[in-house]
């Protein structure tokens, strides 16, 4: 029997409870105008779901907090994945041109670059900043290249994984673009070339739960961020709110590229707004601000001209290829603890300024500190951390370790600081550490199993995710492991689960 119509105004009331529920833990906005919207993406989410139907698939989310399984069914769904490589040309120009030769000279002597895609779909927008990249470097082998591609559906990750592409895909890329860094692969598509492909690193995040910036996820310090075409889909308050921590995600000179057409109304305080023309980017402000005067206007040309069916709705046709597993993911925040782990990232960081008031070439030895204990000594890394000075960071964190050589969480954050500062071998041996003192830090094998897959040690990381996995089987899901950011035993185990699926599969 045909389920009734899932818009009869008896149904209203269920509607703006859904719409409600998935606002706060995914952020996405469904005013009553938009409930027919709502309701359809339901309808195709219901089968997935094990549902018959939108109404009875709305009952079964609303009987319990949304889990993540539901959220990424609900988000694919709900949104448009509609991306390309070199999507909205002028925004590209203005990074080629303005951008990359000023980051590229400013970080000349420490020859290291932290770029974040949030809500990178499925990875077309993070491959085409890191083909900039290689045409701006061509010691491009020589510097420490981070590009961080996060994504709230797996399906997406996966894909960005896999580094294939169809033909839909391209629609804004040169040929000659296209042959230089991808090579053909049978079936009409194309794979990103591995030098490229080792630039970026996919990863889950839920913008709307898990918290950054943050050194654990590696959100922190970045020089640029794109978030674009992702906040159209919150309510206001929430796109202000995520607005403003993808902010504090950046160093004090770093540049936020959003779409103009979904930025909310209102100042910013501790982001300068710059117009390229008709690229909207936003500067991180050292001090709160007023809103900010126009940058010189840039020439009409861009980098690539579209088709002329460029900008064609639609998803890519029949052959495109097709969703794979899930991929492999950061370890994820636990979303019940999300506003604590916002503010005592801030605080710490907020501490460790007004304590020192550090500067790149601080002294994190100096007299006036010596009677710091560890915690304080370990919040100063964690805040120099986030703002990119990592070499005070390791300085401040060092301290903390010699301090209080017993607590495995100070060996933990020394061994994430030295991976940022791609110093692998000293961090593979703080993490070891991390476990001599704690057998059980499940944070480590996972972080260990990482650095082994990096260096083509297939069986050792497998080795050190399967031991992480037992660690973690041993405590309920929703059990907190070690207090590091609030993260649980069931948030951790699925993405164990997710890195070793993925181990198995190569």
């Amino acid at each position: 029997m045909a389920e009734p119509d899932s818009m009869a105004p008896r149904d209203e009331a269920l509607w703006a409870e859904l719409a409600r529920r998935i606002a706060d833990q995914m952020g996405m906005h469904f005013p009553r105008a938009r409930y027919r919207d709502l309701a359809h993406g339901v309808a195709l989410a219901a089968a997935e779901l094990g549902c018959n139907g939108a109404l009875s698939c709305a009952r079964m989310l609303l009987a319990s907090p949304l889990a993540r399984p539901q959220i990424e069914v609900l988000a694919r769904h709900l949104s448009v994945g509609e991306t390309y490589f070199f999507r909205d040309p002028a925004a590209f120009e203005v990074l080629a041109h303005r951008l990359l030769p000023a980051l590229v000279q400013s970080r000349a002597s420490v020859r290291r670059l932290r770029i974040w895609s949030a809500g990178c779909c499925t990875g077309e927008e993070a491959y085409s900043i890191a083909i900039l990249l290689a045409r701006a470097l061509p010691d491009l082998d020589d510097w420490n290249i981070g590009i961080l591609a996060t994504d709230i559906d797996p399906h997406y990750l996966a894909r960005g994984e896999r580094g294939e592409y169809g033909s839909w895909s391209f629609r804004a890329t040169p040929e000659p673009l296209r042959n230089a860094f991808f090579t053909p692969c049978g079936r009409g598509t194309w794979r990103v070339a591995p030098r490229i492909r080792a630039l970026v690193q996919f990863a889950y995040l839920n913008l709307a739960q898990d918290p950054f910036p943050s050194i654990a996820n590696g959100t922190n310090a970045m020089d640029l961020v794109f978030c674009r075409n992702v906040l159209m889909y919150f309510e206001p308050q929430r796109a202000r709110q995520v607005l403003a921590d993808l902010g504090q995600s950046l160093r004090d000179d770093g540049w936020l590229f959003v779409n103009p057409v979904e930025v909310p109304h209102g100042t910013m305080p501790t982001l300068e707004r710059v117009n390229f023309g008709s690229a909207l980017v936003f500067r991180r402000a050292r001090w709160p601000v007023e809103p900010a005067a126009s940058a010189p206007t840039l020439p009409e040309e861009a980098v690539h001209r579209p088709p002329a069916d460029a900008e064609r709705a639609g998803a890519e046709p029949a052959g495109a290829e097709p969703a794979g597993a899930e991929a492999r993911v950061a370890v994820p925040m636990n979303a019940g603890r999300v506003a604590r782990a916002r503010s005592d990232l801030r605080a710490a960081a907020t501490a460790a300024a007004r304590a020192a008031e550090m500067s790149p070439g601080h002294d994190a030895n100096a007299d006036a500190d010596a009677d710091a204990d560890a915690a304080t000594l370990a919040a100063r890394a964690r805040g120099a951390a986030d703002r990119g000075d990592l070499e005070a960071a390791l300085a401040w964190c060092e301290r903390a370790v010699a301090a209080d050589k017993m607590n495995p969480r100070w060996h933990y954050l020394n061994a994430s600081i030295l991976q940022e500062l791609g110093r692998a071998r000293e961090a593979a041996a703080a993490l070891r550490r991390t476990l001599y003192l704690d057998p059980g830090h499940a944070l480590a094998h996972v972080a260990l199993g990482t650095l082994a897959r990096r260096a083509g040690l297939a069986e050792a990381s497998a080795r050190h995710l399967r031991n992480a996995l037992a660690t973690v089987s041993a405590h309920a899901p929703a059990d907190v492991l070690d207090a590091f950011e609030g993260m649980s035993a069931g948030r951790i185990a699925q993405a164990i689960r997710s890195s070793l699926a993925e181990e198995e599969h190569r």
